[in-house]
């Protein structure tokens, strides 16, 4: 899967992680930056990355912070992008059988590497259970909000 990442200075370090992680399993990364821990705005990274996955240029986005809140933030202005931020396996998992999420934030100051890559492992390999009348109707609904206030790309 091509999945495309993204951080700022507080990130960087964890992002190399999963990086390497997700490489070692397989994945393609489109790695837009930061690319050191020189101090640096979130949005000037995060919003490209967003961007690549609104565009079909990558599947998913993982994107990493300080805290999470500031990426999941500007992915979820783009439509088409349902990003949330996971601090534990559990809630990885519901991200993505619930939620159909394509996108997932991190806090690399609020978690450590190990359970980092249990998140992302267990976000990577959770499917959807669209199959499931309620989570489809529900993120059907979220779809619909997105729609009628979002802008889509093409009318940008």
């Amino acid at each position: 899967m091509k999945i495309v990442m993204a951080s700022d200075h507080a990130g960087f370090s964890l992002k190399e992680e999963v990086k390497a992680f997700l490489e070692s399993k397989g994945h393609e990364i489109l790695d837009l930056g930061t690319h050191s821990e020189d101090a640096c705005d979130l949005s000037d990274y995060v919003y490209p990355a967003a961007l690549a996955v609104a565009e079909g240029k990558a599947e998913r986005g993982i994107f990493i912070d300080g805290v999470g809140y500031g990426s999941a933030l500007i992915a979820n202005k783009i439509d088409g992008l349902y990003a949330a931020v996971c601090q534990d396996p559990f809630c990885a998992k519901l991200a993505r059988e619930h939620s159909n999420t394509n996108v997932l934030c991190i806090g690399a100051k609020i978690i450590g590497s190990a359970i980092a890559l249990e998140i992302v492992n267990t976000w990577m390999t959770t499917d959807f259970l669209g199959n499931v009348e309620k989570y489809k109707r529900r993120v059907d609904k979220v779809t619909e909000i997105s729609e009628k206030h979002l802008k889509k790309l093409s009318e940008i």
